[in-house]
């Protein structure tokens, strides 16, 4: 299988907090690969010194055959990225944020047949900042899709939706990844991660200390579901602290 993203010894460190400490992490092509941790684990950190928007410490990045620090422009052409937290412009429109966004491309996605995939499309001409916070956050993964992206990172995608829209949101994800686009998302729902992604990796004050399948930990833990295992471990966790 195709490489995609290949982290090895990566570390950060803010004065004395060490965010980030030795982490590896290898995703292949076609995957949805889960970081998951309490917050404060190390999550949001790892993705940013991934896509070089934060400087690392120590370790090598490789992303698309690219050093991220290196190659930014050339993998925010192939990237598609939704951060947690999204700022716009006091009184753009939804429909001028999104053919703003298309004319940074080379390569695009319709946004007015995603804002339809993502039922934005009756809100085109509102202000961003009068939308819902579900809204909103269903805007950020369509302007993160705008690129045609060969790889997604999603930082907390569903936050704040309704169950319905969840769903929609977990097909077309499903959809890209039959189309062969990786995805590395984080989530705090469980059942998400646990539904979506081939592989996930649990960070614990920065460092990995589980790794692989759903399937996998759920057997380790001998619990019902994934979410189960979380906490159990997260348990476990507080008693070695």
């Amino acid at each position: 299988m195709e490489t995609i993203l290949e982290i090895r010894g990566l570390r950060k460190a803010y004065g004395s907090l060490v965010a980030v400490n030795g982490v590896n992490i290898t995703v292949q092509k076609g995957e949805i690969f889960g970081l998951l941790g309490q917050n404060g684990a190390g999550k949001s950190t790892t993705i940013e010194c991934v896509l070089g928007t934060r400087k690392r410490d120590e370790g090598t990045v490789t992303l698309l055959g690219m050093e991220s620090e290196r190659s930014r422009r050339e993998l925010f052409a192939r990237v598609g990225v939704q951060f947690q937290q999204t700022r716009y412009q006091d009184k753009l429109r939804v429909r001028e944020a999104c053919e703003v966004t298309s004319s940074l491309y080379p390569r695009t996605k319709k946004w007015e047949a995603l804002l339809e995939e993502f039922s934005l499309s009756d809100k085109r001409k509102t202000c961003i900042n009068e939308l819902s916070g579900g809204e909103r956050q269903k805007l950020s993964v369509v302007m993160a899709l705008i690129p045609d992206p060969e790889v997604l990172f999603l930082d907390e995608l569903t936050t704040g939706l309704d169950p319905k829209a969840r769903r929609t949101i977990w097909a077309y994800l499903q959809a890209l990844k039959e189309s062969g686009v990786t995805i590395i998302l984080t989530s705090h729902y469980m059942d998400e991660v646990e539904y979506l992604c081939d592989r996930i990796a649990i960070l614990k004050s920065g460092s990995i200390a589980a790794q692989g399948t759903p399937q996998e930990l759920i057997r380790a833990h001998r619990t019902k579901n994934l979410e189960e295992a979380f906490l159990k471990y997260m348990d476990k966790e507080e008693d070695e602290l």
